[in-house]
């Protein structure tokens, strides 16, 4: 009996060290392999970076001190965010995609959302994409978090002759190795934070279409003036490059408007030193979404992306990063129904688009709860 009972010990001690070591020889394989992990900067790319103020001992640093999260809370989180299915919207969303608007050009403004923080940005007759988002998993693997059911797909087809692809950060739910694989040769350039250019060249798109900005510095393109600022929150794609590459929110101007993309980030000081060196601005574009006090440095509380839209002087904001995929454990309506709480309370002006709607900015001000229907 003695002896059965160590056998089957030493056959369980033995699978399971060889399943450990299988797993992590096949994610070995995956990460050093698959093209959608992208490549962490390296050589003169590396030697570039390491020039930036913000880059201290072999990564990207914040302004303010900040922690990812506590790893053993958001363990504790996995399961209601992946469960809970009570907190997704059981309908597909409305869409109100044109086949005219995403093909549409003029000298006026014009924003179409797509949902989460992907934008289309039509300005002074340039077509400017933010974070282009557009696949259906927020993964680099096909059993990752799933885009809400759309009652129409993103008509990706239509998005042609791209100015300008903005980035904010490597992480998946902004860098979307798929979309960007569909689209990039109808893009005329990328901009991008120091070192994300190293996962576009590994993608096959030239140097030439490659601009890198540091926190606070900035490039102009057919008189669009674009400018980095610091965002407070971390970067990576894979298990080994964490803060190998920076992020950053975005300050977008023209002839005629000033326009702010928040891209990913906890609260902080930097709102208001965007605001007093860059601000007012005419739109913002605040992020809202994928929070919990588990994580609260890197991401907003719905009150605190309110505070922000204050802080860097927005004449009319918009909550983003909700409305396409559930990454936190927060009901998918959640950040919308704060935000619009406490931006009455504050006199915050806000507008709240549908998923594809095409409006002109300073003209139209939509402002539908079209969540209330699901």
């Amino acid at each position: 009996m003695l002896k059965t009972l160590k056998k089957i010990v030493r056959y369980t001690i033995i699978s399971i060290v060889s399943i450990i070591v299988f797993l992590i020889i096949g994610i070995t394989i995956f990460v050093n392999t698959s093209p959608q992990m992208g490549q962490r900067p390296l050589g003169d790319d590396l030697d570039r970076i390491q020039n930036s103020k913000n880059y201290n001992e072999d990564v990207f640093v914040n302004q303010t001190e900040t922690s990812p999260g506590n790893p053993w809370e958001a363990m504790q989180e996995m399961p209601d965010m992946l469960f809970d299915d009570t907190k997704n919207p059981h309908k597909p969303l409305p869409v109100a995609f044109l086949k005219e608007s995403l093909q549409a050009t003029d000298s006026l403004t014009h924003i179409t959302w797509f949902g989460h923080s992907a934008f289309l940005l039509e300005l002074q007759g340039k077509r400017i994409l933010i974070d282009p988002m557009l696949g259906d998993i927020a993964s680099p693997l096909p059993f990752g978090t799933k885009r809400f059911a759309y009652q129409k797909p993103i008509p990706l087809d239509q998005l042609k002759n791209i100015d300008v692809v903005i980035v904010s950060h490597d992480h998946y739910d902004h860098l979307d190795y798929p979309t960007i694989k569909k689209i990039k040769d109808d893009v005329k350039h990328f901009i991008v934070p120091l070192g994300v250019g190293s996962h576009l060249k590994s993608w096959d798109i030239s140097a030439k279409k490659i601009t890198e900005l540091d926190w606070w510095q900035d490039t102009s393109l057919d008189g669009i003036q674009y400018t980095a600022a610091p965002s407070r929150h971390f970067s990576g794609r894979g298990l080994t490059d964490r803060n190998a590459t920076q992020w950053a929110s975005w300050i977008i101007k023209s002839n005629t408007d000033n326009i702010y993309f928040s891209g990913d980030g906890g609260y902080g000081p930097h709102f208001k030193e965007i605001g007093k060196k860059l601000g007012p601005f005419d739109f913002a574009m605040m992020e809202c979404g994928q929070y919990n006090e588990a994580w609260s440095n890197i991401h907003m509380m719905p009150e605190e992306t309110v505070q922000a839209g204050l802080d860097v002087n927005a004449k009319i904001a918009m909550p983003i990063h909700w409305g396409a995929f559930r990454l936190a454990p927060h009901g998918w309506t959640d950040p919308v129904v704060r935000f619009t709480k406490t931006a009455i309370e504050k006199q915050l002006p806000f507008l709240l688009p549908e998923i594809g709607e095409r409006f002109q900015l300073g003209e139209d001000y939509p402002k539908k709860e079209w969540w209330l229907e699901l």
